[in-house]
């Protein structure tokens, strides 16, 4: 009793978040109670937030870097969520299958392809990137959203009781929500669209604002704008901004360390991800950091849940023994993935 009338205390009183012994652990409700990792991580904030600790870390610089597919998100199902979008678009929208260009078909049936055998095809990252700029060139912002919320409404093929816009790994959710809790300014690093991952994020249960996701980029242009250089035009109050239908960067793997330079402009001292696309964010996170700093990586281990694969699972847990990170297992470490009601088929 003495000890909950304390963090109390503490909550009322001071700018400080509760700590893993006021109720932490109580956050974090979805992970089994023997996880490693929740473990690690809940050490990890025990010490950073403690000013006597040698670990302590400033609130300013408490910055923590997600992955989105496979990390926070369903990443196959039976593939990336803008791969999915792309194939609707191209290939099924009645409004566009009959403008989409060549390109844009042979990328969609590639992804088709993909997700039926499991064929790969090199370039196809870029390729689709290219796609998607070009598949949705002049809309609005508001346009492009509107677009991503309707797509997400259409059920997940491979579960019952889900929506494709309701892939939130829920224990992952608890972590944002806990980190933010400690006063962490946590970003979304991903590799798909910039755009699409904030549709993805907008109206969901993923406390992020869209300034922090970071994704693939694509030009933006106005309305009136045509083929004008950008520094010669000048907006005026009747324009409106349009996806300018250049595909500019794929943010994955190397580019992604870029990206978190160029636009966080500090050093993370968490990482999160799931695949070798994120292993040079998690060693940028974990070299020559002046603070204590963790990698967390997600093992798709759950066959029964999730579309896992032992496999990969096995890959990536062999990794995380290699470079020292944190691994999390979906099928161990976590009481459910995505909520009651959702069954995989």
């Amino acid at each position: 009793m003495m000890k909950k009338i304390i963090c109390v205390l503490l909550a009322l009183t001071m700018t400080l978040p509760l700590f893993a012994g006021c109720g932490a652990k109580d956050r974090l409700s979805l992970w089994t109670r023997d996880a490693a990792a929740k473990e690690i991580l809940l050490d990890y904030l025990d010490a950073i937030s403690d000013e006597d600790n040698e670990d302590f870390i400033p609130v300013e610089d408490r910055i923590a870097v997600f992955d989105l597919d496979g990390t926070l998100f369903c990443e196959t199902d039976p593939n990336y969520f803008d791969y999915t979008l792309l194939v609707y678009r191209v290939l099924e929208d009645p409004d566009y299958k009959d403008k989409a260009s060549d390109f844009e078909k042979e990328v969609a049936n590639k992804i088709v392809q993909q997700n039926e055998t499991g064929a790969k095809f090199d370039g196809l990252e870029v390729d689709h990137g290219k796609a998607v700029a070009s598949a949705f060139k002049g809309m609005t912002i508001k346009e492009f959203n509107d677009y991503i919320q309707k797509f997400k409404e259409l059920p997940m093929p491979g579960y019952d009781g889900m929506k494709r816009g309701e892939g939130w790994y829920l224990p992952m959710l608890e972590v944002v929500d806990l980190l933010k809790d400690y006063d962490f300014t946590v970003y979304v690093v991903s590799g798909t669209d910039r755009f699409i991952v904030r549709g993805i994020a907008y109206n969901s249960p993923l406390n992020v604002p869209p300034r922090q996701i970071i994704g693939s980029d694509e030009t933006v242009v106005t309305k009136d704008q045509g083929t004008e250089d950008g520094l010669t035009y000048v907006y005026d109050d009747d324009d409106e901004v349009v996806l300018g239908g250049e595909f500019i960067v794929k943010n994955l793997k190397m580019n992604k360390v870029s990206i978190i330079v160029q636009e966080i402009g500090q050093q993370p001292v968490l990482s999160f991800g799931n695949s070798t696309g994120d292993a040079s964010m998690a060693e940028y996170v974990t070299s020559d950091n002046p603070y204590r700093s963790l990698a967390f990586m997600l093992c798709c281990d759950d066959t029964a849940r999730e579309n896992g694969s032992e496999e990969k699972a096995q890959k990536m847990l062999d990794l995380c023994t290699e470079f020292n990170w944190v691994p999390i297992s979906m099928k161990n470490d976590w009481t459910t993935i995505y909520g009651d009601g959702v069954t995989k088929k």
